[in-house]
């Protein structure tokens, strides 16, 4: 007859079962495994010896306020030979003594999360459980080493804005794994609604990555619950800081949690996106940040974006809109709930926009879905398809009452970017969403939509042709030039009337002050002639009129008696860059200062100059941040020491970011490698 164990005491060998795991960044004083993979437990006997055949163990490990063997939320199991990564297993892999090591393994769909193990009569241990990406059973299983160490175990990152002429890397701190930040994602969890209402059916869903990712979706915006972060697209952000303001998540998520689950203010959309990105790699799940350039918001679900303009080609406010561009994440897993072929990345959105079965979240649908058309797939499958490839018709109300067709080359969902695995550089993933803009296979796609027609026809090189050209050297505090340039490819004479303006304008397509603007109501040009015509831009008068995006939009309209054409360019402006000079040899535990350095390029002086930085495993899981005491005159630099002290060894990212009252968050980055 078997024998139970007598147990005295037991050590869970959370450093090595953590950094066998991958999960030793959270620290290593409490256990951290992920699931499907064995993790060892030593524990020593009051008295007698284990008997392999003799001695008995059974454990119970459970999850959940509610656990039920039904809802996949406990399970039983006993002594096997070896462990089984298919499912909850246990093996003792010492020999006979007083001391008995054990290697306990959790199924590969287990639900994720807080784990009571009781071993015997009473002896009980807690655990966190997390998804385990290295282990092929589990649905977020990615096959290539150099992706994991990018997608899961990389603090921070490279976050595309600017615009689509420009893309601009903004660096960003993720710090997955800093102090105290996985236990406020397992709490994100715990808040979302589902897990108020029905706990036990919750916590047996955490057993899919779907359904994880899902709800990150709706909680890390604060629209419908308990979320992280309140969004704001207007200037004024009283009650709390500027989007720009933030350098990575870290804050935003302990902010959060010590604030009782009371919303963080404000975000847009990168800084959604970022910060489920940080929770999805916290928990275990591949993710990634990604940008997409001209970026549609379709309100009604028919695939169009239709905008009016007036006569000096202001647009008419309209619902729908075109971003200059929008963040959202990708995340890795299988999707068993659909016909094969569309496992990999699936898109999430966390940027509350449109309800989703009554709630502001947005996927997980696959990307290829988005790339083959197929719009009935779970899960908001023809939004993301129209920020992607909606077509866009354009009005112009004329002052008699009048509307009439104009004519434009603005495509829908253009450098659709991400940060390059293993390195800063930006890689374009657009031909993963969709087939080259006007090819047959994208048209064939629109039909399978449900979309029939092709209604904007490009006319390129026919009748008259418009666009607009800037200079490459535009930053911010000085004046420059952008030209219209019209070319006549009729064989006949044109006059036409040109309108050319300039506008501040936000990310998301608000519009601003006017920044210049001419109206030339006598435009000649002969067969086949070009005419250049330049607008000057004044930092005097632009200055005032920026959003924290440094963008403006240029827009030219040319009329003539048989057709009326549109060109639009929203243009960035370049904030000076931020020099950052590591003082000493980088190594663990030593202390560093980095020199950082930025030039007034402003004719004005700044006041209350301020520089922060902040990094994974280099400032402690905290902003440092360092004011000057007087202010900065034109051309001049200003200059700080900030000192930090390396926690850990390897590649790290310090990011840097400096405001003042008229110069406002500029952001750089520096590269650090951390030696022993």
């Amino acid at each position: 007859m078997a024998q139970a164990l007598d147990i005295e005491r037991w050590n869970l060998e959370c450093e090595f079962n953590n950094t066998d795991h991958r999960t030793d960044l959270n620290g290593v004083d409490q256990l951290i495994v992920r699931r499907g993979q064995p993790f060892t437990i030593s524990f020593y006997l009051r008295s007698g010896h284990f008997q392999p055949g003799v001695s008995s163990l059974e454990f119970v490990a459970e999850t959940g306020p509610q656990p039920s063997e039904e809802y996949g939320t406990r399970a039983s199991f006993g002594l096997s030979a070896n462990t089984d990564t298919s499912h909850w297993s246990a093996a003792v892999i010492s020999p006979p003594g007083d001391m008995v090591a054990l290697s306990v393994c959790s199924a590969p769909d287990a639900p994720i999360g807080r784990y009571t193990l009781t071993l015997g009569r009473s002896e009980r241990i807690e655990f966190i459980l997390l998804f385990n990406p290295w282990c092929p059973g589990d649905a977020v299983y990615m096959d290539n080493e150099q992706s994991l160490e990018e997608y899961v175990l990389s603090q921070d990152g490279i976050i595309f804005r600017g615009s689509v002429g420009r893309p601009i890397s903004t660096p960003w701190n993720f710090g997955q794994f800093e102090s105290g930040i996985l236990d406020t994602c397992l709490r994100i969890l715990d808040m979302n609604p589902k897990c108020l209402k029905n706990p036990g059916k919750d916590c047996s869903g955490r057993r899919n990555a779907i359904y994880v990712s899902r709800v990150l979706s709706a909680m890390v915006n604060c629209n419908d619950d308990k979320g992280v972060l309140l969004g704001k697209w207007t200037d004024g952000y009283e009650g709390g800081v500027s989007p720009m303001f933030w350098r990575g998540s870290v804050e935003i998520l302990r902010n959060w949690d010590t604030q009782a689950c009371q919303p963080v203010r404000y975000g847009q959309c990168w800084v959604f996106a970022a910060v489920a990105c940080s929770i999805s790699r916290a928990l275990g799940i591949p993710c990634r940040v990604v940008t997409n350039y001209v970026s549609a918001h379709d309100t009604n679900s028919n695939l169009v974006i239709e905008r009016y303009i007036n006569e000096k080609a202001e647009p008419i406010h309209s619902k729908e809109m075109i971003w200059n561009y929008h963040c959202w994440v990708e995340s890795w897993m299988t999707r068993p709930d659909l016909q094969s072929g569309f496992n990999g990345w699936q898109v999430c959105d966390p940027t509350p926009q449109e309800k989703s079965e009554g709630v502001y979240c947005c996927g997980p649908i696959p990307v290829r879905a988005i790339k083959e058309g197929e719009l009935t797939f779970k899960y908001d499958a023809p939004f993301v398809f129209a920020e992607v490839n909606a077509d866009t018709i354009t009005y112009t109300k004329k002052n008699d009452g009048s509307i009439s067709k104009v004519i434009t080359t603005t495509a829908v969902g253009q450098k659709i970017s991400t940060k390059s695995v293993g390195s800063d550089a930006r890689e374009d993933i657009t031909h993963l969403y969709k087939y080259p803009e006007g090819s047959d296979e994208e048209r064939d796609t629109f039909k399978k939509a449900n979309h029939q027609n092709k209604l904007l026809q490009k006319q390129q090189n026919q009748g008259l042709h418009l666009t607009i050209k800037v200079t490459s050297d535009m930053r911010k505090g000085c004046d420059f030039d952008v030209f219209a340039v019209v070319t006549n490819n009729t064989q006949s004479e044109k006059k036409c009337r040109l309108v050319f303006g300039s506008c501040a304008v936000s990310y998301s397509g608000t519009l601003g002050g006017n920044c210049g603007f001419k109206d030339l109501l006598n435009v000649e040009l002969a067969p086949g002639a070009e005419r250049r015509v330049p607008l000057r831009l004044n930092y005097s008068k632009y200055g005032s009129l920026l959003t924290e995006d440094n963008l403006i939009r240029l827009a030219a309209l040319l009329m003539d008696t048989a057709e009326t054409r549109l060109a639009v360019r929203n243009i960035v402006l370049d904030n000076p860059e931020i020099k950052v000079r590591i003082l000493g040899e980088p190594k663990i535990n030593r202390k560093l200062a980095a020199e950082i350095t930025v030039q007034n390029p402003l004719p004005g002086r700044l006041e209350n100059c301020c520089f922060s930085i902040e990094g994974a495993n280099l400032t402690g899981g905290r902003v440092i941040s360092e004011r000057l005491d007087s202010s900065v005159e034109p051309g001049e630099d200003a200059k700080v020491k900030i000192y930090f002290t390396p926690t850990h060894t390897g590649l790290r990212k310090l990011v840097v970011d400096f405001d003042s009252s008229t110069l406002c968050h500029v952001k750089g980055y520096r590269n650090v490698i951390v030696g022993k």
